[in-house]
């Protein structure tokens, strides 16, 4: 260990000489307090210190005391249902031992050390294990099983193991190594700022189903794939990520509340214990980690609050679950490195954040993946990132923003106009995109409809035409455009309020199946196809516009599941029928 003294106090950044024996990114212990710290810089003896916790009434001369070790966090039974903060204290038990103000210093183990719980092993004695190998379940809560895992630096026999009631700091297991016997406990310490390791990375070509219609039928996401919700205040991110959280296909959320307000986490807290999962009509809660890092909490855990989070989410990655992990925002976590940036006198980059700003963002982004885990039975998992971005006043041209988009492959810019018109998701059509759509189209093609791909085509491209003819609108008015054209913005605003408007808070349209989606694109495509070729015959366009099968096509997002595809048959006929009659009337104009 490393003693030294500190010499300079600014704000959360702290300066300690006598510390040449300490490493970077060394956890240390700051004054008499013990106000936990990280080592962010090193000139010759003298550390540049973060410290996580309020740094009032610190003075020099006291003292800094290095644990040798980087900040790491505790894996293992108990991560499930737990609220931490930035570097992973249990804030309920927190409360319970100092009440509802966080107090400086205080020290509780992230995981319950009392707790038992019952283990049951899934090899024998004398088996052969290797890194990332599954010795045995616990059953955490009732929709998920931990699975007890063979630390990657650890190879060998299994000696022993037994079944049985464990705290997590027992050894449920012992291996014999070429270099002696190792425990195997249920808990297991692993550094933030180092990614877990992974046998094989695979190509994101299996869609994150979400049951967002404009996200799955648009703007698509691969399992392990990383999207940026940028949109200013007011626009829905929290809302989107919610619907995310509690629709998406995985197994286990991890949610980050990075320097987000006060209230605004509260209502997370509050929530999402009663949000129901659908598959188990259990609690959310069930099989969510919560990080709450709150925008009065001190700036530096919330720059280590997002490594915190992926961390515990690579974790159960490497068990073969599929994660999803919802940062909420890391715009806040760009203000906490320019703010220490600030303290260390580096060089500013553009708008004063960082010069490595965009590595920072990249290493983040880039621990996302679908991997095939250490582990001789290849267990498939995958961790999906989904980060909002809040920049200052929409402008997405700040630094940020365009760090961030060169890094991921999925943009869903929410757009305040469409919040005020009260379309949600407000994710703007126009400025979207995914980069996933290619490849997870040939997914959607063989799994859901060989003409999927190319009835999202002919849908972006009626809005595309919609929002060039609005332009002529605007200038001469409607009655200037020609019959197809006038169809065309008729079509458009189909797609625009029966399709991409979604209402996350009706029980039904709520989440939407693939096959209900693919049914839904048919619809509209076919009444403007249909449409078209109505107004060829010489159709009167009012009357193409008035054809009361359109309301029937709208209500389509309220129909029950079961009722889908006789439903779709029924509407179609109508459609027909009415399109027919269309036509037999020209003669009457």
């Amino acid at each position: 260990m490393s003693n030294g003294t500190i010499t300079k106090v600014s704000g959360p950044l702290v300066i300690a000489s006598g510390m040449r024996d300490a490493n970077m990114y060394d956890v240390v212990r700051v004054s008499d307090q013990r106000l936990i710290g990280e080592i962010i810089e090193m000139h010759e003896d003298k550390a540049s210190i973060q410290v996580y916790e309020e740094t009032s009434g610190l003075g020099t001369g006291e003292p800094v005391e290095s644990t040798g070790a980087p900040l790491s966090v505790e894996l293992g039974p108990g991560l499930i249902t737990s609220i931490f903060d930035g570097i992973q204290r249990p804030l309920e038990e927190i409360m319970k031992v100092a009440g509802t103000n966080l107090t400086r210093g205080i020290e509780v183990p992230s995981l319950n050390r009392e707790k038992v719980w019952h283990f049951t092993p899934t090899v024998k004695v004398g088996d052969e294990v290797v890194g990332g190998d599954v010795v045995g379940t616990v059953q955490e809560t009732d929709i998920v099983v931990h699975k007890i895992m063979v630390p990657p630096s650890i190879s060998g026999k299994i000696k022993s193991i037994s079944e049985g009631d464990y705290k997590v700091t027992d050894a449920v297991a012992i291996v014999e190594t070429s270099n002696g016997d190792k425990e195997v406990g249920l808990m297991q310490k692993w550094p933030v700022r180092v990614g877990r390791p992974y046998s094989k990375k695979l190509s994101p070509d299996v869609p994150l189903i979400t049951g967002q219609r404009v996200v799955d039928a648009m703007f698509p996401i691969a399992k392990g794939g990383v999207a940026a919700i940028p949109g200013p205040f007011g626009s829905g991110k929290t809302v989107t990520q919610h619907q995310l959280a509690k629709w998406a296909e995985a197994d286990i959320v991890v949610y980050i509340g990075c320097g987000e307000r006060g209230n605004e986490m509260t209502d997370v807290l509050l929530e999402f214990p009663e949000l129901i999962d659908p598959n188990t009509g259990k609690s959310l809660m069930e099989r969510t980690v919560l990080i709450a890092n709150t925008s009065d909490m001190p700036v530096a855990a919330r720059e280590a609050s997002v490594y915190t989070g992926i961390t515990i989410a690579e974790y159960f990655r490497d068990m073969g679950y599929s994660v999803a992990l919802m940062a909420d925002s890391t715009s806040r976590w760009a203000e906490a490195l320019r703010e220490m940036s600030g303290r260390l006198e580096e060089m500013p980059g553009e708008e004063g954040y960082p010069a490595y700003l965009g590595s920072r963002i990249a290493q983040f982004y880039e621990r996302a993946g679908r991997v095939i885990s250490l582990g001789s039975d290849e267990r498939e998992g995958a961790l999906s990132v989904i980060g909002a971005v809040s920049p200052p006043g929409g402008d997405i041209s700040e630094p940020v923003s365009q760090a961030t988009l060169r890094i991921v492959k999925v943009f869903w810019g929410l757009d305040a106009a469409l919040a005020y018109k009260r379309h949600f998701p407000a994710i703007n059509w126009l400025t979207s995109y995914s980069l996933y759509a290619d490849n997870l189209g040939k997914w959607f093609n063989a799994n859901v409809a060989e003409d999927w791909t190319t009835l999202r085509g002919k849908m972006l491209s009626l809005l595309s035409d919609e929002s060039e003819l609005e332009e002529i609108v605007k200038m001469v008015g409607m009655d200037a455009l020609s019959d197809p054209d006038r169809l065309k913005m008729e079509a458009s605003r189909s797609i625009r309020e029966d399709f991409l408007h979604q209402l996350a808070f009706h029980e039904v349209d709520t989440y939407t199946s693939p096959n209900k989606m693919h049914h839904m694109m048919q619809l509209v495509v076919a009444y403007y196809e249909k449409s078209l070729e109505a107004l060829n015959k010489g159709a009167n366009i009012d009357d193409i516009v008035e054809l009361s099968v359109r309301e029937s096509i709208g209500r389509f997002k309220y129909i029950q599941e079961d009722k889908v595809d006789e439903e779709y048959a029924n509407i179609l006929k109508t459609l027909d029928s009415q399109v027919a009659l269309a036509v037999s009337r020209k003669e009457d104009y």
